[in-house]
């Protein structure tokens, strides 16, 4: 599989059931030139292994409890290979529209695994162009809104129920999401971030703003075709007048 010169692979093995680790450790160990350097039963401890050891690929089930594996990707660099590693087939178009390095179905042989790597191997020198949008489209269960939100923090992972989530609000290129008096940073647009909200409950009334309308108590005139939207809490989020349009055929 290597050859003179290749660097050794540093891979990290994710799947929640302990006989597939197992197996899939054997047949690595099996491999020349890859160090497996975490096994993980669960996409929490996914996350942070790959922080605490910068792997060069991830080997990622997909169906998995607490996270599953399209979220672990949401929230790791887009740059890191991943080869999913799973018992279902209905998602492997969703895996290749994120520029996943393979898609193994189980069970595979070893000279199938030796083609992913390779794969990797050469993905690895490459800088492939993945957008973040495009994996967080494909995180999401089709046909459906966000019911959580997963906002990354280092090695630490908090995971938002969207009913708690009062306003979302632009702040260059990523959104802080307000959760009572927390503020969490999200790397992602304002825009992509609404499309996969639900629209009756979540309404964009600012450029920069998107507020859970059950959160607004009152709307006020601030100023000449200017309003502003008062939160329970008191907060105060301005209105456009788009905005105010869409929120009178909600409110």
């Amino acid at each position: 599989m290597t050859h003179q010169g290749d660097q050794l692979l540093r891979v990290i093995i994710v799947d929640d059931e302990e006989p597939a680790r197992r197996l899939l450790g054997e047949m690595l160990g099996e491999l020349p030139g890859i160090q497996i350097v975490a096994e993980c039963c669960n996409g929490f401890d996914a996350v942070k292994a790959v922080s605490e050891h910068q792997p060069d690929i991830l080997l990622l089930d997909i169906q998995m409890p607490k996270l599953d594996g399209f979220e672990v990707v949401e929230l790791l660099d887009p740059d890191l290979p991943v080869i999913f590693v799973t018992a279902y087939d209905e998602h492997a178009l969703r895996a290749f529209e994120i520029h996943a390095v393979d898609y193994l179905l189980k069970p595979f042989s070893t000279e199938r695994l030796t083609t992913a790597l390779e794969r990797a191997r050469t993905r690895k020198a490459q800088t492939p162009e993945v957008s973040f949008e495009a994996i967080a489209t494909a995180a999401r269960p089709h046909a459906s809104h966000l019911q959580r939100i997963l906002v990354r923090e280092g090695a630490q992972v908090h995971v938002l129920a969207i009913d708690d989530v009062d306003f979302i609000e632009a702040r260059d290129d990523a959104v802080v999401i307000h959760v009572g008096a927390k503020e969490h940073l999200k790397p992602q647009r304002l825009a992509a971030l609404a499309g996969r909200l639900d629209p009756d409950r979540f309404i964009r009334v600012h450029r920069s703003f998107v507020v859970n309308i059950d959160r607004i108590t009152r709307i006020e005139l601030y100023a000449k075709d200017s309003r502003i939207a008062i939160l329970a809490d008191g907060r105060q989020i301005p209105v456009s007048r788009s905005g105010y349009a869409r929120l009178r055929e909600l409110l």
